[in-house]
């Protein structure tokens, strides 16, 4: 299903940004809804995720961290038996997966009170980081060589002299 935003201009004007955009294109937003949960951004480089899993236990949730996804999986056990009337309570295996930016790690997991909550951190590695350039200070501007006392390099308007 296509969406009906176009993307065409930022596609010709940008590198590297493909998966984005066929993601923003592709996605079917709204698709997906259970269960249901909540994005928080804690501060500039920290998130969570909280996943409402009521009736879930720890050991009926999966939750896998692959390059740029998350994948959190539900399965109830087996039944206790009980014979119910009504049920209102969903209690039907999920799916729910999560496109994580580059350098997004998820960094724990908690389950409490029908809440799974997901801790992830964006973690700059050093050489990606801004950084402050001298003038003056690129590696191929060394000092010229002499030999003999002369330079290496000709004087204008000389023919180079060989050593």
């Amino acid at each position: 299903m296509r969406s009906a935003l176009d993307f065409g201009n930022f596609r010709r004007s940008s590198v590297g940004f493909d998966q984005l955009f066929d993601m923003l294109e592709n996605n079917n937003f709204g698709g997906e809804s259970y269960p249901p949960f909540d994005l928080i951004r804690l501060d500039d480089n920290r998130y969570r995720i909280e996943l409402a899993v009521a009736g879930f236990r720890r050991e009926d949730i999966e939750i896998t961290s692959q390059q740029n996804s998350l994948l959190v999986r539900g399965q109830k056990g087996d039944e206790d038996g009980s014979t119910y009337v009504h049920r209102g309570i969903a209690n039907r295996a999920f799916e729910r997966r999560f496109a994580l930016a580059d350098h997004i790690h998820v960094r724990g997991a908690d389950l409490r009170d029908g809440m799974l909550s997901i801790e992830l951190e964006r973690e700059i590695p050093e050489e990606m980081k801004p950084r402050r350039i001298d003038i003056g200070s690129s590696e191929s501007a060394q000092p010229r060589q002499t030999i003999e006392g002369r330079t290496s390099e000709p004087a204008r308007g000389k023919e180079p002299e060989t050593v």
